[in-house]
């Protein structure tokens, strides 16, 4: 039975993020236990996003752009640009510490940003790992390419493709464009699948998609996506984790205790720092 899941719209000031998971109809879909769908926004010259550093444990974070640039920074000394067709792809573990701004080529100039995070809840065997950064730029990722559709494998394996991302248990994540007309038939290649317009018209089996909509699909079968218009999707999904998690602020865990002792490290300081960074999020009192 499909699950249609209805985003949460907040303002982060100047722009808007709607988060599709979790979700009281679905709290996570194969291992995907966080979606944000980031924008589109547009920034005058001398604004942009501004993200404080801040922890995160028992995750990995999938950031993946339509437009626009962001700047990371991390407690590993990684400082990387994203940009379109790129995928980021950062392994919290044991625990890190980040920042993601709008860097000084776009903050001078105005700029657009759209895009997608996403976080991956790890598997019990490798939520306490050493923390690691991956960028995987667009040249690097299969192009799925069918009349009238171009879709990046961000991460896993679908539709005869498999990304260099690393992945921690059986997941897909797809992104792109589906032109007007233009037909995609999703196998049941993985346990758990979703379906994510962006922008645009789709159908799925026949049956409309609204946008900024995460449609949880049937298992084991055949499905046809359709597009009526220039549209930008995801799809996503992946074997269940194992197990229940618990999620507390920017932490994701199997039990209480490692979210207790990932907040008693953050309050003293202790998860890490960004190098060049000053400023910081600092722990939620509720």
């Amino acid at each position: 039975m499909s699950t249609l899941i209805t985003p949460v719209e907040k303002d982060l000031g100047g722009f808007a993020v709607r988060r599709l998971l979790p979700a009281r109809a679905l709290r996570m879909l194969g291992p995907f236990v966080f979606f944000d769908h980031v924008g589109p926004a547009t920034f005058a010259p001398g604004a942009g996003v501004d993200v404080r550093p801040h922890p995160h444990i028992g995750l990995a974070t999938v950031t993946w752009l339509f437009e626009g640039a962001l700047l990371h920074r991390d407690s590993l000394g990684s400082v990387q640009r994203i940009e379109p067709g790129d995928v980021n792809w950062m392994t919290a573990g044991r625990g890190i510490v980040h920042s993601e701004r709008t860097d000084a080529q776009e903050r001078a100039s105005g700029h657009r940003l759209h895009g997608i995070q996403t976080w991956v809840a790890l598997p019990v065997a490798h939520e306490q790992t050493a923390p690691a950064f991956t960028h995987v730029p667009a040249a690097q990722l299969p192009l799925i390419e069918l009349p009238g559709v171009q879709l990046r494998l961000l991460v896993g394996t679908a539709l005869g493709g498999s990304a260099p991302t690393p992945s921690f248990s059986p997941i897909f994540c797809l992104a792109g464009r589906m032109q007007p007309g233009s037909r995609l038939t999703l196998p049941p290649e993985h346990a758990e699948r979703g379906v994510y317009l962006a922008s645009g018209e789709l159908t799925v089996d026949g049956v409309p998609l609204a946008e900024h909509h995460l449609l949880a699909l049937d298992a084991h079968t055949d499905v046809e996506i359709a597009a009526g218009a220039d549209s930008l999707l995801m799809l996503l999904g992946g074997a269940p984790i194992d197990g229940e998690r618990v999620l507390w602020w920017n932490f994701v865990a199997s039990s209480r205790t490692l979210i207790d002792a990932a907040q008693q490290r953050w309050q003293a300081q202790a998860l890490g720092k960004v190098p060049g960074e000053t400023e910081f999020i600092p722990l939620p009192e509720h």
